[in-house]
């Protein structure tokens, strides 16, 4: 090693050195002190363009008129006042669309995963449907089932069941070729493969799916009730923004994102209850937790 190279590498080592110990000392910092810090911050930069007028304040609150109206939209709630049905029914219509998107995406993965017929006939048509802009059919739904409560459990369904069909599909392929053959050579029987060993291996495939269908469910059931005619929390949106009372919006939003974050996180409660052996990506852990 020549002179120069040595220089090089000495001075190299205290510079890794110095940036091993800051991220440990980074690792070290509890996550909600982290979590908070970012809150905080993003709240100084929030109320730093509400004061310089960045953006106009009919448009966007200032931080303290948006926590103001959470208090008031919880006291709302708390008191059993009109926002807690219309909590309610916004509630009904993303569990029982999320239901019907459980039920019919996971048969449809098992017809995509299992058959030959599914995975060259049938799945064109839904890569094809699910290119399609979902929101877009909310119209339609609207028409075929009136104003109630079906079209927009109907639409919720719709927007949120092609992640359950992947997960699905893609967790019956997730047996490798030796264990396959295993059963195959054992005698089992297509309906004990599929039971016993596919399932079980494609569980965490099926539980991402599960995860992502939980998110968008959300979104069916408020885009629906954007239209119109229903009584939940997006057609208390839409009549505050309509209004220009953009706190009372953002507050309603915070509040369904709430809605989300439990429909979230009950997902992620039964994956570690049945698929505790797999262990789940940084990602992952940190929104459950």
């Amino acid at each position: 090693m020549t002179q120069a190279q040595g220089v090089v590498v000495a001075s190299a080592i205290p510079e890794q050195t110095v940036w091993a110990e800051r991220v440990s000392w980074i690792d070290r910092v509890p996550r909600w002190v982290s979590m908070l810090a970012l809150l905080i911050g993003f709240l100084i930069v929030w109320q730093v363009v509400y004061l310089i007028e960045l953006v106009s304040p009919i448009i966007l609150p200032s931080p303290l008129e948006t926590i103001e109206d959470l208090f008031v939209v919880g006291r709302n709630l708390l008191t059993g006042d009109y926002m807690l049905m219309a909590l309610w029914i916004t509630t009904q219509e993303v569990l029982l669309g999320f239901v019907i998107a459980v039920v019919l995406g996971f048969g449809l993965g098992v017809l995509v995963g299992e058959t030959a017929f599914g995975e060259r006939a049938v799945m064109p048509y839904l890569v094809a449907i699910n290119t399609m802009p979902k929101v877009a059919f909310a119209p339609l739904f609207v028409s075929w089932l009136g104003f109630g409560i079906a079209s927009k459990v109907a639409l919720a369904a719709f927007i949120a069941f092609f992640p359950v069909i992947v997960g699905t599909a893609a967790g019956l392929h997730a047996a490798d070729q030796n264990a396959r053959m295993l059963f195959k050579t054992m005698g089992a029987s297509r309906w004990q493969a599929l039971m016993q060993l596919k399932l079980p291996i494609g569980m965490p495939h099926f539980f991402s799916g599960l995860k992502n269908a939980a998110v968008l469910v959300v979104v069916g059931a408020v885009v629906g009730e954007f239209l119109g005619g229903g009584k939940g929390f997006g057609e208390l949106i839409r009549v505050a923004a309509a209004q220009l009372n953009t706190p009372r919006v953002f507050s309603l939003i915070i509040y369904l994102s709430l809605l989300g974050l439990a429909t979230f996180w009950v997902v992620a409660w039964a994956q570690r209850r049945f698929v505790f052996w797999h262990k789940e990506s940084v990602t992952e852990e940190t929104l459950a937790q």
